[in-house]
This record gives structure tokens, sequence and C-alpha cells, in this order.
């Protein structure tokens, strides 16, 4: 029995706005946008560059509207299409970033009123620890931990944006998580001593 207040899944939402525009369309690309804006964060994290993930995420919905007319549906989740447009984004973000800094207005146009400086300073520090952590992965075990935990893809969507099968993306992320895990541990115990 499904659940009464189930949300259609991406790939309804894209057939019902390629054909009827509209309010599917604005749900597409409200969803469309959490899944690129989760991404593009875990993937440019370390740059520190919020502004440009919500950038990279802008970018993404204005692709996936623009493709969505001549989107063809093959029977992958559209997440992965929603995900290679995303991954072609990010690694043009960070090319750009990794260039330089741009320029920047002189002052800020109002307060901003979020969590103080030391707070901030340490997520960012557990998170610059966890993302090092992870990079000392192989790519592809990095890309499977980022489109699980971070994007939220389901084991299919993410054997199908990555050409393979559920069973191998499980295999490796538990490799991975195994892996990160005794590092973890090895860390902690190098502390402790």
């Amino acid at each position: 029995m499904e659940p009464v207040d189930a949300q259609p899944t991406l790939r309804d939402l894209a057939a019902v706005a390629r054909r009827d525009g509209g309010d599917a369309a604005e749900a597409l690309l409200g969803r469309v946008r959490q899944l690129a804006l989760r991404y593009a964060r875990a993937r440019l994290g370390r740059f520190g560059a919020e502004d440009v993930a919500q950038d990279v995420a802008q970018e993404v919905c204005m692709a996936v509207l623009t493709g969505l007319r001549t989107y063809d549906d093959r029977g992958l989740p559209f997440e992965a299409f929603v995900y290679s447009i995303a991954a072609h984004k990010v690694a043009d973000a960070q090319r750009l970033l990794i260039r330089g800094p741009e320029a920047v207005a002189d002052l800020p146009d109002g307060v901003e009123v979020t969590a103080g400086p030391e707070q901030l300073a340490l997520i960012r520090d557990e998170a610059s620890r966890a993302m090092a952590l992870i990079r000392t992965l192989p790519s592809q075990q990095q890309e499977i931990l980022t489109l699980r935990v971070a994007v939220g893809m389901s084991t299919e969507e993410t054997a199908a944006a990555l050409g393979m099968t559920a069973g191998a993306i499980r295999v490796a992320q538990h490799r991975a998580l195994t892996t990160l895990r005794k590092q973890l541990t090895a860390g902690l115990d190098g502390v402790a001593s």
C-alpha cells in the first residue's frame, strides 16, 4: 500500500512538466535544485564556495529546463540525467575556482544573522577533515559516497548514473566506508597515544 502523501518520482514530474509545464515544472525544478545543491556543496566544499554551489545549482536547473524539451526517457532514473548535468557544471566551477579568486564588493549589503565565526570555523574544520579522508579513496568510491550520502540518491539511481549495477554500488560503498572507518580509528588511536 502506497502512502497517501508520497511524492511523485522525478521521472513522473519530468513527463508532466514536459507535457504541461506550470506547477509540475516548478515542482520538478525545486527538487532538481535540492539534488544539484547538495551535490555541488559536497564537491565544492573544500573550496568553501557556498555562493558558487548556489550558482551551480541554478545553472543545473536552467540546463534541465532547457534539456527537458529534448529529454528522451530511456528507462533510467531522471536523477541520472540531472547528475550528468551537475557533474559537468561542478567540473566547470572547480576549474574557475582553481584559476583564482574573483573580486567582490568592498562592503557587505547587510548584516548576516548566521552562526558565529567560531562555530563556522569548527564546522568547516570538521567538513575539511571528512573531505580529506574521502579524498584518500579511489575516485569511483568518492563519487559513490557523494551521490549516495550528499546527494541522497538511491543505490539504483547511483548505479544508473555511474553505469554500474546496484550490487557493485553496494560493494564499493561498503568498501569505501570500511576504509574510512579504519582510517578514522587509526587516526584516533594515534591521538590517544
